[in-house]
């Protein structure tokens, strides 16, 4: 069968066609056309996504991006309802504005070619991310020995930890109480005065200081570093300027030892900010030690969580995804705790991450998701059933 794919929840306009056959328990993929028209330009200048300036470039895009895919995939328009089996289309979460643009397309596709619609969890995409690889094909084995199975989202929106007992059997055991990680990158950044998206940006720095400091997570043979200190009484050379030499930067690692599998990131956010405040003028070597500090303590947050969890359940497959995972950094720390957790539980673990290209929302996962729960019946042509939801959860 082959399935057109729309993704339109935040400010990526995304349309795939894939082509999927089962062979037994293993099914293959092959993708005809897929295309990603990105918004970050524009919304740079105001630090973050606008969502009604990314609604007016979903409506200008999508019709444009549709046949880039449809020539790519050799579909000729009038032959799309003989060529396309069904329509799958992110309903949530994300912006909702920017959600019912891709929802209205997909309805206007499905009443003029007579095709039924498959509601897509966003988030179920980026779970099906780490399969796409170079090339045009891929495959995906329905085999028990990847479960069970644990996936990490991280992204600007979302912070999630979420069991996995099988395919599209889903329990949510952990999530941020307040910011996502990958909002709290965005926001820091924008405190030290980098451009949008924060991430890479912060990243950028941190590994420049990385290069001249040896990280004290990953010098330390028994784990991450856990340093929950953090000092605005900080040392001045001259009564006016802070002196980088002597400056120690330590941030708070929020919500570490809880008892769950909750996030917090919005306190670490705030310790940014009041450390910048005491600080005043920052110079880039500030930034560089504030940006690796910062980078460090979230991710080892996320990992030691991670960790925990991967043993109280014996995990045997690690999904890490969402918008976050094309850190290097983040793959780096999660890859060596995952072989000090071989080591010391003995668990035959494996750790997957999206390729490049497929970290971020993409309507390729939309497809592969799409297709499972057109397996399990989970596809109408009632269009009238078919709502964005910005809070849709697993």
């Amino acid at each position: 069968m082959k399935i057109l794919a729309i993704e339109t929840s935040c400010d990526e306009t995304a349309i795939a066609i894939v082509e999927i056959k089962q062979q037994g328990k293993t099914t293959k993929f092959k993708i005809l056309g897929n295309e990603v028209s990105s918004q970050i330009d524009i919304h740079k200048e105001y630090g973050g996504v606008y969502p009604a300036l990314a609604k007016r470039e979903h409506i200008k895009n999508l019709p444009l991006v549709f046949e880039k895919v449809l020539r790519k995939a050799k579909i000729r328009e009038k032959d799309i309802n003989k060529k396309i089996n069904a329509i799958a289309v992110t309903t949530g979460p994300g912006l909702e504005p920017a959600l019912w643009t891709g929802i209205v397309f997909a309805k206007e596709l499905s009443s003029k070619y007579k095709l039924p619609i498959v509601p897509v969890n966003h988030m179920e995409g980026h779970i099906f991310s780490i399969f796409p690889k170079k090339g045009k094909n891929f495959t995906i084995k329905n085999t028990k020995e990847l479960f069970p199975m644990l996936t990490l989202l991280v992204s600007g929106g979302h912070t999630e930890l979420v069991f996995i007992k099988n395919w599209m059997k889903y329990k949510k055991i952990g999530q941020t109480r307040d910011d996502a990680v990958g909002e709290a990158f965005d926001k820091v950044a924008r405190m030290m005065g980098l451009p949008y998206p924060g991430g890479p940006e912060i990243g950028k720095l941190a590994s420049m200081e990385r290069e001249n400091v040896v990280p004290e997570s990953l010098a330390q043979a028994d784990g991450p570093s856990t340093s929950k200190n953090f000092s605005r009484n900080l040392l001045r050379a001259d009564g006016n300027n802070i002196s980088s030499e002597i400056l120690e930067i330590k941030l708070p690692r929020p919500m570490m030892y809880s008892k769950d599998y909750d996030f917090s990131f919005s306190g670490l956010k705030t310790a940014v900010l009041y450390m910048i405040r005491d600080i005043g003028e920052l110079t880039d070597d500030i930034k560089r030690k504030i940006a690796k500090e910062f980078e460090d303590a979230a991710f080892e947050v996320l990992s030691y969580k991670t960790m925990k969890a991967i043993r109280e359940y014996k995990i045997k497959t690690l999904i890490v995804g969402g918008g976050v995972s094309a850190s290097p950094q983040l793959k780096k720390v999660i890859t060596n705790e995952i072989k000090k957790v071989r080591k010391s539980d003995f668990l035959k673990i494996k750790a997957h991450f999206p390729g490049r290209g497929h970290t971020g929302d993409n309507a390729l996962m939309i497809a592969i998701a799409g297709y499972y729960q057109y397996k399990n019946k989970k596809y109408t042509t009632k269009l009238g059933s078919i709502k964005a939801n910005g809070n849709l959860s697993l």
